[in-house]
């Protein structure tokens, strides 16, 4: 497995000093060691700066912005995007972490597969005391390479979870700097309707849940923004009209769920029944007990 090629990955940081050095620490300790690390500190303002900068690796490169203003995650990759120089890019949230064969597995299996833009592996999902909770994805899941299925589900993690080739980023164009939440699912459909993808089932990533989470803060701007890249994607790709309706389905689903644990119960129901409207034949195996809600 050859894998002497350069590496760019890049960590988005803002105020993460209880997890970032241990997400640092997971990449300086991959296997590969030919490897650039880009941390953007995106204005932190408790101690997330100073640990940055107490690593003296010379593959460590840290950047923020003019001021040191925070200007969200998509803007912190962007800035890290522009002084990335590997043939091979992967970005990860400053409060996930790697298994230590992670870049040398994806990136061999990219090498060997000229014809795969991008690729992503399992993991778990874990605690604060990085305890695994459930598994990222569930036994026999495929990547079936349909842009479509990205678009309705986004069951796959970019940044985070992915190694990509440079030229495919260089191709769809930099983050979405407007989004502060969904900016991932945003990229992951553009870089799906452009390239070929690959899974490997191996348990590569851990993907850290804990109450001040991107996910947890920013879940119903993360489903309202969807209909945004919903109407972004929809101008720039032929989905057809049934994929349009059932993604609208899911993102008036997981605003019922924001709602409803919100006690915005008028709300709540008005969102519900757009799930139904929209995807009438899912809302019934869901309520038939056939499938497990989005």
């Amino acid at each position: 497995m050859c894998v002497s090629v350069l590496v760019s990955v890049i960590i988005p940081a803002y105020n993460r000093d209880n997890y970032i050095a241990y997400t640092i620490d997971s990449v300086l300790n991959q296997t590969l060691t030919n490897l650039e690390l880009i941390v953007v500190d995106d204005g932190s303002t408790d101690q997330t700066r100073k640990i940055i900068e107490s690593y003296t690796d010379d593959r460590v490169t840290v950047l923020e912005h003019p001021g040191g203003v925070n200007r969200g995650q998509a803007a912190a990759i962007n800035v890290g995007l522009k002084h990335a120089s590997g043939e091979f890019l992967a970005i990860l949230d400053s409060d996930d972490y790697w298994a230590p064969e992670k870049l040398e597995t994806l990136v061999g299996h990219l090498q060997s597969h000229p014809d795969i833009g991008l690729v992503y592996s399992n993991g778990f999902a874990v605690d604060p005391e990085n305890q695994p909770i459930y598994p990222i994805y569930r036994d026999g899941h495929e990547e079936h390479n349909d842009p479509a299925r990205v678009l309705i589900d986004c069951y796959f993690l970019l940044p985070n979870n992915a190694v990509l080739r440079r030229e495919i980023m260089t191709q769809v164009g930099e983050f979405d700097e407007s989004l502060r939440a969904a900016q991932d699912h945003d990229m992951a459909i553009r870089v799906a309707e452009v390239t070929k993808m690959a899974y490997l089932d191996l348990p590569l990533f851990f993907y850290r849940r804990h109450p001040d989470s991107i996910s947890s803060t920013r879940k119903h701007i993360r489903w309202q923004n969807g209909f945004y890249i919903l109407e972004k994607a929809v101008k720039r790709f032929g989905y057809s009209s049934e994929a349009v309706r059932q993604r609208k389905a899911v993102l008036h689903f997981r605003l019922y769920q924001c709602r409803k644990q919100n006690h915005k119960w008028l709300s709540a129901v008005t969102h519900l029944v757009m799930a139904g409207l929209c995807d009438p034949s899912r809302a019934i195996r869901i309520l038939t007990g056939k499938e497990v809600a989005y």
